[in-house]
């Protein structure tokens, strides 16, 4: 059986990640009785203190027992922590040493969205794939700047550490875990149970581009403001360079610097968030599309679309637009 700590962190954080977890894995473990088998998992809820007051004191959760309680464990399930993120880790920190000292003992981690920024806060992410938010991102980038982050993955596997991307994409991370401690058949049933996307492995199709401006290069800024106000005409590099009166180098350097992207990622990711809005609630076919938002070869435009959003035109649209799903 395997032993499970769901931390409850102090402060305001994921009751869905907590108690969705301790409600998905015992019911793992109810498939596995009614099949004659033993359970699996062994859940606690392991807190820093006895009570713990969340939402502003509108729910409140008892841990089942105190971290120096947990001698030994097997996984380590670390939720969102929400509000701010640099308090939340210090409020926090009491759980660090414990969880080195678990996973030099042979404890898994497994980080749920922005839970990763705790979890890089150990310093065991360094030099790993990590998965957190979309939204943000660029936050944990500067942050976390030895970690490497997949912004587009919904979860990561490294050395016995997993994290996962946004929000409800913990779920898809849970029945991973399920799988590999429980067999391919209970993560089936958990799957059919509380209706879970099986094996979806992107957040790409969810991820809404907003332009990374929390930074203080204000001609970068100028750069990015041309681009999203001009997307539509064929825009260069040595183009906003001459603008701006900077080198090219220098201008690719610190755009890159600034907003994680190339300067031709960023005109690329511009246009196809142009493009994805009109896929969701226009009647335009893809084909108009493209050209409204300045490709003019449609390989190229299926090519980067697919790239930034992991689904085709087609697919997209399918997905998202209301006249395709009530046709």
């Amino acid at each position: 059986m395997k032993h499970v700590s769901i931390l409850v962190p102090l402060g305001h954080s994921s009751l869905p990640n907590i108690d969705g977890t301790h409600q998905i894995l015992s019911e793992a473990n109810g498939f596995l009785t009614a099949m004659g088998r033993s359970p699996m998992f062994n859940i606690k809820l392991v807190g820093l203190s006895k009570e713990t007051s969340q939402r502003n004191g509108l729910y409140t959760v008892s841990p089942d027992c105190l971290v120096g309680e947990v001698s030994k464990t097997d996984l380590i399930i670390v939720p969102a922590m929400h509000g701010d993120l640099p308090k939340a880790i210090e409020l926090n920190k009491a759980f660090i040493p414990w969880i080195l000292q678990q996973y030099s003992r042979g404890a898994e981690l497994a980080s749920f969205c922005i839970g990763s920024f705790f979890l890089a806060s150990t310093g065991l992410l360094k030099g790993k794939q990590c998965a957190t938010h979309w939204q943000l991102a660029n936050q944990f980038r500067s942050m976390f700047p030895d970690v490497n982050l997949v912004d587009d993955k919904i979860m990561t596997e490294a050395d016995g550490i997993y994290t996962s991307g946004g929000a409800y994409s913990f779920l898809n991370l849970l029945l991973y875990l399920i799988e590999k401690y429980a067999g391919r058949d209970i993560a089936i049933l958990v799957s059919k149970a509380f209706m879970i996307d099986i094996d979806r492995y992107s957040q790409s199709p969810f991820i809404i581009f907003e332009g990374q401006k929390a930074h203080k290069d204000e001609p970068v800024k100028k750069a990015q403001e041309f681009i999203e106000k001009n997307f539509e005409e064929k825009i260069t590099v040595d183009q906003l360079a001459s603008m701006f009166a900077l080198g090219r180098r220098s201008l690719e350097r610190r755009f890159k610097k600034a907003t994680s992207n190339t300067v031709t990622e960023y005109i690329q990711r511009v246009k196809i968030e142009a493009a994805k809005k009109d896929l969701e609630t226009g009647r335009k076919n893809i084909n108009e599309v493209m050209y409204e938002v300045g490709y003019n070869d449609v390989k190229a435009f299926r090519t980067t679309f697919r790239k930034v959003t992991g689904l085709s035109p087609v697919e997209y649209k399918n997905k998202y637009n209301k006249e395709v799903l009530t046709a």
